[in-house]
């Protein structure tokens, strides 16, 4: 099924970029908006929420950064950060701000409709079977497969889509180690260039935002191999 009525809003300060992005994407059958610069991205936002942002990093007056801190306090819309250098503290940055992925520049707009359609389709239908009338619950974790919510001992997490993807593919086979590749290969599919360093910036934005909540045994690491689900029983267990 064509994702015909999603709407992508694109925000870079490169009028040329955005009509670029703006032609790929309808031709790609998605509606879009414009915006040249953090503050009339956030009044974009804020008017009528899209369903996915591209964001450029480098925006005057308010960064990328800023913009995406800023949308995350209120939305869980995924974001495609643009990004002018292939910085690996800036992506580790980006991602543990909430972003789902990256593109540096220069970039194929091909790539970047690639990109926002993967994020999309993770959106509209998860890959781990449905458990329990679409949940999954282990100890004080609880994941609604239909809704994509995250709930620790009765309390909400906020979850981007890539988190909500990683952590409900571990919990779909608890006593499962997967590694870096096979989540990469489940989250966008073989052959998407997301390294391995991004997916450890994931699991690490995941355990501190269970950790809040004294989830600290959420996620393990097996040395040398990968991850697998906790015990899931919280701190004072």
């Amino acid at each position: 099924m064509r994702l015909m009525a999603q709407q992508i809003l694109v925000v870079d300060d490169d009028p040329h970029i955005r009509q670029l992005l703006v032609f790929a994407m309808a031709k790609a059958g998605f509606e879009t908006r414009e915006a040249a610069d953090g503050e009339a991205a956030l009044e974009a936002v804020a008017l009528t929420p899209p369903d996915l942002i591209v964001l450029d990093i480098n925006l005057p007056r308010m960064n990328g950064l800023d913009v995406c801190r800023r949308v995350r306090a209120q939305s869980t819309v995924p974001i495609l950060f643009l990004s002018s250098r292939d910085d690996e503290i800036d992506r580790v940055l980006g991602i543990e701000l909430g972003a789902d992925d990256y593109v540096v520049k220069p970039f194929s707009p091909r790539e970047v409709v690639a990109r926002v359609t993967a994020i999309l389709r993770r959106t509209a239908a998860h890959p781990a079977p449905p458990t329990q009338g679409a949940r999954i619950a282990r100890g004080r974790l609880s994941l609604d497969l239909e809704a994509w919510s995250a709930t620790w001992g009765g309390e909400d997490v906020v979850l981007t889509v890539t988190e909500f993807s990683i952590l409900s593919t571990l919990a779909a086979a608890p006593t499962r180690v997967f590694t870096r590749d096979s989540i990469i290969d489940r989250l966008r599919g073989p052959g998407f260039a997301v390294t391995d360093r991004t997916i450890d910036s994931h699991i690490r934005n995941l355990r501190g935002k269970f950790a809040r909540l004294n989830g600290v045994d959420l996620i393990e690491t097996r040395a040398g191999v990968g991850y697998r689900l906790g015990a899931c029983l919280g701190g004072d267990a």
